[in-house]
């Protein structure tokens, strides 16, 4: 279980969180959603203490995330960026790199045999000896997806990972996340601006707005009322298939 309590940031004098928080069960996959500049990425990277919040708590399994060790808090929390870069290494190995943290002395089989099986999960055993470096930008962002997964976190923190992929490969790799994250119970939070996506893929959702949390909840948060009202555009929620969808009119004055 993650519990994130009041957390709040700033920028300068400028206040990008405040209070903000949230719980999230074994499994289950949270939506942070809101405009541009409503601190999403801001809040992946508080949790994941690249940044140092005023005040709040983050805890995994009631442990606090601000007293773990370097080691205990990337075996809890694995993070991939908007744009982690593409390394020089082969595609293996940067998946390989995922182990890190459960390496003492040397890479054992068991953490080729994790590698390997999280590269065929995330198709991606045929590009296992290419550099990333030489790989497009959705091939790189799924080889980084592959290596938080291979890290086995307890909280997987994602920055709109699907920004670089085609539409099939956001179903397909949007899919496989919440598999896997239901079968070893790992919690998820990620950032989406695709609504949809966040709506068939997440069962919770975090509306921020104004530094602070304008809704959140379950599928009942999801409302066309909390949707005009964050992002200032009127929508309709139909049903096509027993798939709900999001309907935008952004020329209609709310």
């Amino acid at each position: 279980m993650v519990s994130v309590e009041n957390l709040s940031f700033s920028y300068g004098r400028r206040a990008v969180l405040e209070q903000v928080g949230f719980t999230l069960e074994d499994g289950a996959c949270l939506a942070v959603l809101g405009n541009n500049g409503a601190g999403k990425s801001t809040l992946l990277k508080c949790i994941d203490r690249i940044l140092k919040p005023r005040s709040g708590q983050v805890r995994i399994d009631g442990k606090n995330v601000f007293s773990m060790s370097g080691t205990e808090m990337a075996r809890s929390v694995a993070y991939v960026a908007q744009d982690s870069g593409a390394p020089d290494m082969t595609v293996f190995d940067a998946v390989l790199l995922g182990r890190k943290p459960y390496i003492k002395w040397d890479i054992t089989a068991q953490d080729r045999q994790i590698a390997a099986e999280t590269l065929a999960r995330m198709r991606l055993e045929h590009l296992a000896l290419r550099q990333v470096s030489e790989l497009s930008g959705g091939e790189a962002q799924k080889v980084m997806l592959a290596r938080a997964l291979a890290q086995e976190p307890r909280l997987l923190l994602l920055d709109e990972p699907t920004s670089s992929l085609d539409p099939r490969n956001q179903h397909e790799v949007l899919q496989l996340v919440r598999r896997v994250a239901g079968e070893r119970r790992i919690c998820i939070v990620t950032v989406l601006h695709d609504l949809n996506l966040a709506l068939r893929y997440c069962d919770r959702f975090l509306f921020l707005k104004d530094a602070g949390v304008y809704a959140s909840g379950g599928q009942e948060a999801m409302t066309p009322e909390n949707i005009e009202a964050v992002y200032h555009m009127h929508v309709h929620i139909i049903e096509s298939m027993g798939i709900r969808v999001i309907v935008p009119f952004p020329d209609v004055k709310i």
